[in-house]
């Protein structure tokens, strides 16, 4: 214990365990009937295995037959997956007051749709592979793209979470996201809805929205924000659409800002790069910063004229 003495951590223990009795909403101490996180991202990781057969190998199966294998690991996913499930139901609403009979049968129906999706989820990702590859001339081959860019981690995992978001699932949705969150630095709610062939590059500081809309071939580059236009309305916002929608074929460049649920950015369009959004865009438009003005100062805190500058060219970099 080292020189803290016994009584003072029983003192500081039970100090703590009076806090506990406050009422407080993080006062709660039961671990056992709500989801766990760590379970959570394990099925994550299990469920990739399933997505991408062979790229992310499990050393505790030694199958050599591909049906054995992946049975083995389905049913593994399954039990887990239905025991969180079941955990998550109470926190919804609608569940209030259901049997442990009414609960199980839930959860176990909940977990079947969700597999009968998967072949639909990779339908999705293969395209987003593809417009990975077609759209980055740094990679250096589809193998390289799923095992170490983070754009295709973080959609592939929205693309699984939202199928559990669309099915109701409280909680487990988004601890899914929020681990891809935490993994790559890509903030995707899992109620965003994105479509086929969506590429991210670089993708670090990107943030999405819960009630975005994105079509097809869409291409966003780091640090971008779809988000909604004001928050202060708080929890009465909830189910409306506070976010922006993003037609087919429109590229985003980095540092941009769309916000709003009723903004929509037309089908073709290329919205430029530290952009600020807040209205609608029409389709085939180009949007960018005109004229943005530079202020250069030298360790004497003095202002350079353009001709100092041009002078010596030493004072700035052009990116």
């Amino acid at each position: 214990m080292g020189r803290i003495k016994a009584q003072t951590v029983a003192s500081i223990v039970g100090a703590i365990i009076n806090d506990y009795e406050g009422g407080k909403t993080i006062d709660y101490v039961n671990s056992f009937d709500k989801p766990h996180k760590a379970e959570i991202v394990t099925i994550v990781e299990k469920l990739l295995k399933v997505i991408y057969p062979g790229y992310f190998r499990d050393k505790s199966l030694r199958f050599y037959n591909p049906a054995t294998s992946l049975t083995s690991l389905v049913e593994d996913i399954i039990y887990n997956l239905n025991k969180q499930v079941r955990l998550a139901l109470p926190y919804d609403p609608a569940y209030a007051g259901a049997t442990d009979d009414e609960l199980d049968e839930a959860s176990e129906g909940i977990v079947t749709e969700f597999f009968e999706k998967i072949p639909f989820i990779r339908e999705y990702v293969e395209t987003d592979l593809e417009a990975a590859y077609e759209g980055d001339p740094a990679a250096g081959g589809r193998e390289e793209i799923i095992l170490a860019y983070p754009g295709l981690m973080a959609s592939t995992v929205n693309r699984l979470a939202h199928e559990l978001y669309l099915l109701k699932v409280p909680l487990i949705p988004r601890l899914m996201t929020e681990h891809a969150h935490t993994v790559t630095g890509i903030d995707i709610h899992p109620g965003a809805t994105l479509g086929r062939y969506f590429f991210i590059d670089h993708g670090t500081g990107i943030v999405i929205g819960e009630s975005t809309v994105i079509g097809d071939h869409v291409k966003i580059y780091q640090g971008v924000t779809l988000g909604a236009l004001s928050t202060r309305g708080g929890n009465k916002l909830k189910n409306l659409k506070r976010h922006p929608t993003i037609e087919d074929n429109v590229t985003i460049y980095s540092g941009a800002s769309i916000l709003g649920g009723e903004t929509v950015i037309g089908e073709g369009s290329v919205i430029g790069g530290n952009v600020f959004i807040t209205k609608s865009v029409p389709s085939h438009t180009t949007v960018s910063v005109k004229n943005q003005e530079l202020i250069f100062k030298n360790s004497s805190d003095k202002s350079l004229k353009k001709s100092e500058i041009e002078q010596d060219e030493a004072w700035y970099y052009v990116i």
